[in-house]
């Protein structure tokens, strides 16, 4: 039935569904405490909360945007987003040493992946959505734009470092909350979150570029400006400092663009069976004593 309803939204323009989008977006953060109050909170600590009216609205955009990105035919969807700096993508790509893409939650971040996809061979990591529902949609939409999937576990990091030594492209999301035991903590706009290591630890193991992307979401349904931008940081030290690394390169691509970044996600939320960041520190204190 949701893949019924998809399929039909998929054939409406881009900008009937963003302006459907909207008043979506004004209706779940009127009506959820919760949601209204993890995105305030969240903007306030970025120091981004003048941008909440737009905010919501864009959130409520990416919403009903998704039909057409996870269903839509291929050649549609390509005319949809304008490239910005491509050749720096391209150029890793044609050196065959692998490419690390790393997708903040920022824009129409299901588009960046599918966009690379239809360009080069690419592999992303994927969880499974909590709601079963959710599950074969999901896979089902990946799949077909040519991504290859491979799950958040050790045999899905082990397909990733493989891909990159075969020269080939994976894609990642760094902002996402790992699970116990694939995270450090490390400072997200001032404030600890939990943060995957495994980007740095695949570049450090195969040695291939880091490339950030993001597409930019356009007024008026237009499309998107899919951007590519060369990670600059240092990544020196230990994990966590690595982390910090990649997170504040995050924070500068959402900073082109702070309306349009997923506010209400759990960002700061501790997993279950990881200590918080007070206790690791203690922790990590007295093992150096």
């Amino acid at each position: 039935m949701l893949i019924r309803l998809f399929r039909f939204l998929s054939y409406f323009p881009l900008p009937l569904l963003h302006a459907v989008g909207i008043v979506l977006g004004y209706l779940v953060y009127g009506l959820s405490p919760t949601y209204r109050r993890r995105m305030r909170a969240n903007m306030a600590l970025a120091g981004y909360e003048q941008h909440i009216g737009v905010a919501l609205r864009e959130a409520g955009k990416n919403i009903m945007e998704l039909p057409l990105i996870w269903l839509g035919r291929a050649n549609r969807l390509a005319a949809k987003v304008e490239l910005e700096d491509w050749d720096i993508a391209q150029q890793a790509i044609d050196a065959k040493q692998g490419v690390i893409f790393l997708t903040p939650h920022l824009g129409c971040f299901e588009l960046s992946g599918k966009s690379i996809a239809l360009r080069t061979k690419m592999t992303v990591l994927y969880r499974p959505p909590r709601k079963e529902a959710l599950k074969p949609l999901l896979e089902d939409a990946r799949a077909s734009s040519g991504m290859l999937l491979a799950p958040a576990n050790l045999s899905g990091v082990r397909a990733l470092a493989k891909a990159l030594k075969r020269g080939e492209a994976i894609g990642l999301l760094p902002d996402q909350v790992p699970q116990q035991g694939e995270g450090v903590w490390a400072k997200f706009f001032g404030k600890h979150a939990y943060t995957m290591t495994l980007s740095a630890k695949l570049h450090a193991m195969t040695g291939a570029p880091i490339i950030l992307t993001y597409a930019e979401r356009l007024p008026f349904g237009r499309g998107f400006v899919q951007r590519f931008v060369k990670f600059e940081e240092s990544m020196d030290g230990d994990p966590a400092q690595q982390a910090e690394a990649i997170n504040r390169a995050m924070e500068k691509l959402i900073a082109q663009v702070p309306a349009q970044y997923f506010w209400s996600y759990h960002r700061y939320k501790t997993p279950d069976g990881v200590a918080g960041p007070n206790e690791a520190s203690n922790s990590i204190d007295q093992e150096q004593k």
